[in-house]
């Protein structure tokens, strides 16, 4: 299904979402709480993190009260220390707590993400390399975890299969070659009219010259290169197309991938292997 906007997705996602969480009724909340009883909640932060995912929290708590009143005390991308108040919500008190567990796996998920990310993008803001994301996330949430990467201070590489071309080492292999495969991703191109970037990974130089000599690319991704490989590749490059890094790099040696000279970074652990932030959300 395609999305015009952000928020006709995210409409579409809290309707699943809230409907797989409250089934035939919160009947926790209906066995001991009038309906129309009204209360008042804050979100209590526990460790420090950068915090993203507030438009979220807005659309849940609307979507179950749409008198809901909401003070943000912080904002996405803000840091955030241990006991501060990242924001109050008036509502009624079934809104409240139906909301709450759903409302609480997305913001603890996306702060985490976010907080990752600009811990990683500041270690390498001295050069002029740029964090990515991949398609490695959440089914289902991408829209969200990509979201939470751009809050963080990241960039998202592509959303889909759809609105970028990647010819990885299977599509190579199966196509024949690196010059084949080119050259039948320009000719299914033009047949279908579409105006998409090009971008094909190479496992090693030979590969790097391959595509230099075949040309009509728009980057070259270097993947699972040490950052001495990068240097050579960089060599043959020359500047005639963006360069990305991908594999085998981590906290421990992305400043040395960076430092290389390569335009881009892409981690697919800013995403799949994030640790959620801890955040509560209590009753006042």
């Amino acid at each position: 299904m395609y999305f015009a906007t952000f928020e006709e997705e995210l409409d579409y996602f809290l309707n699943y979402t809230l409907q797989e969480d409250i089934g035939s009724g919160d009947h926790s909340s209906l066995a001991c709480i009038s309906s129309d009883a009204v209360g008042t909640s804050k979100l209590l932060v526990k460790e420090p993190c950068v915090l993203a995912g507030l438009e979220v929290v807005e659309a849940i708590f609307k979507k179950l009260d749409p008198n809901t009143r909401i003070h943000f005390y912080k904002v996405d991308g803000a840091a955030c220390e241990v006991g501060e108040i990242a924001f109050e919500v008036k509502a009624r008190i079934h809104a409240l707590l139906s909301g709450e567990r759903l409302m609480l796996n997305i913001l603890q998920r996306m702060s985490g993400i976010a907080t990752r990310t600009r811990r990683l993008a500041d270690m390498i803001s001295h050069t002029r390399c740029r964090l990515l994301d991949t398609r490695k996330t959440t089914p289902g949430m991408r829209f969200l975890e990509k979201r939470a990467v751009a809050i963080g201070g990241g960039y998202n590489h592509r959303f889909g299969l759809y609105d970028m071309i990647m010819l990885k080492d299977n599509h190579i292999d199966f196509a024949g070659g690196i010059e084949k495969a080119i050259k039948k991703t320009h000719q299914y191109l033009a047949e279908k009219n579409l105006s998409l970037k090009i971008e094909v990974e190479c496992r090693n130089l030979p590969e790097v010259e391959q595509v230099l000599t075949v040309g009509g690319v728009d980057r070259i991704m270097f993947d699972n290169f040490s950052p001495s490989m990068i240097v050579k590749a960089l060599q043959l490059v020359k500047g005639a197309f963006e360069t990305e890094a991908s594999g085998g790099i981590t906290e421990q040696n992305i400043v040395e991938y960076a430092e290389t000279g390569v335009d881009f970074i892409s981690m697919g652990a800013l995403t799949h292997s994030v640790k959620s932030i801890d955040l509560s959300f209590k009753a006042e």
